[in-house]
C-alpha cells in the first residue's frame, strides 16, 4: 500500500515538472478539436458582371452605397409626368423634355403604326382681325407619332387641308352650317380613322353674331317682363291708395251711413 502511494506521488510530481509534455499535450488537443467555421459573404458589386475574381469580402462593402445611389436618384427622377399639353403649340417635344428632365412621356406608338384620330377642341368663328369671316379648328395631337394632320370638310367640293405636326390650329375660309370636320392624323403607317371625337359638325349656334342675336333677344325678353311687373305692382299700389281715399272720405262725413242718411 506504502509503495503504491509512492509511485503515484511520483507520478503527479513527474508531470507537473515536464513543460515539454505539458505543452505537447494541449499542442495534440488543440490539433484534434474541429475547427471553426466563418459564415461567408459575398457582396456583389456589379449585377451580370463575369468578373469573379475579385474580393468577395467585406473590403468591397463600400462599393455597394455607390451601385445603388444612381439607380435611386433616377427612379426618383422619373417618378413625375412631364408637363406636356397635347392642345397647345409651340412647346418642347415630349421626347426631349424627358431626356432633359427625367420625366415620364405619355405612351406613344411608332411612326410605322397607323396613328389614333386627334380630337377636335373646338370650331370657332372668326369676328376680328385678319382672319375676320373665316372658322377656326383647333385639336389635340394623339399619342401617336404624326407627321403631319389634314382637315378635311366633308360634303363639299373643298380640298382637304394640310398643317405641320407641331400644329393644333387651322383656317378654314368659309364653312357653312351643318358642315362636318374632320381632323387626320398622318405618318408612314397612312391617316387615322374618322372617330366620334375627331369630327365635328358646324353649327350656326357657334357663331358669334347668332351668339350676339340671342344675348340681345334673351335680355330684351328679360326687359319686357320686368315692366309687366313693374306695371302690375303699379296698378296694385293705385288701387290700394284710391280704396284707402274714399275709406277716409266715408268716415269723415257724420251724416253719412250704409243704412242711408239720417
Amino acid at each position: 500500500m506504502t509503495s503504491l502511494r509512492r509511485n503515484l506521488v511520483f507520478l503527479l510530481f513527474f508531470l507537473s515538472a515536464s513543460p515539454f509534455l505539458h505543452s505537447h499535450l494541449f499542442t495534440y488537443a488543440a490539433s484534434t478539436s474541429p475547427p471553426i467555421t466563418r459564415p461567408r459573404i459575398i457582396f456583389f458589386t456589379d449585377v451580370g458582371s463575369d468578373d469573379d475574381d475579385g474580393d468577395e469580402y467585406s473590403d468591397n462593402h463600400s462599393s455597394h452605397p455607390e451601385m445603388l445611389s444612381p439607380m435611386t436618384t433616377k427612379l426618383n427622377r422619373r417618378s413625375q409626368l412631364c408637363q406636356y399639353n397635347p392642345c397647345l403649340e409651340n412647346q418642347e417635344p415630349c421626347a426631349q423634355m424627358s431626356d432633359r428632365t427625367g420625366c415620364l412621356c405619355p405612351g406613344v406608338s411608332g411612326a410605322d403604326v397607323l396613328p389614333h384620330a386627334p380630337r377636335i377642341h373646338s370650331l370657332q368663328p372668326i369676328t376680328e382681325g385678319e382672319n375676320r369671316g373665316k372658322v377656326e379648328v383647333q385639336w389635340c395631337a394623339p399619342s401617336s407619332v404624326v407627321s403631319e394632320y389634314r382637315v378635311v370638310i366633308q360634303e363639299t367640293e373643298q380640298d382637304a387641308l394640310e398643317f405641320q405636326a407641331p400644329s393644333r390650329k387651322g383656317f378654314i375660309e368659309s364653312l357653312e352650317p351643318g358642315v362636318k370636320v374632320c381632323v387626320e392624323a398622318v405618318n408612314n403607317a397612312g391617316r387615322s380613322l374618322p372617330s366620334e371625337f375627331s369630327c365635328r359638325r358646324y353649327s350656326a349656334l357657334d357663331s358669334s353674331d347668332h351668339k350676339l342675336l340671342a344675348g340681345i333677344i334673351g335680355g330684351g325678353v328679360a326687359l319686357l317682363l320686368l315692366l309687366i311687373m313693374a306695371a302690375v305692382i303699379l296698378w296694385k299700389y293705385q288701387m290700394y291708395k284710391k280704396a284707402k281715399r274714399e275709406s277716409s272720405d266715408g268716415l269723415g262725413n257724420p251724416s253719412y251711413s250704409t243704412e242711408g242718411t239720417l
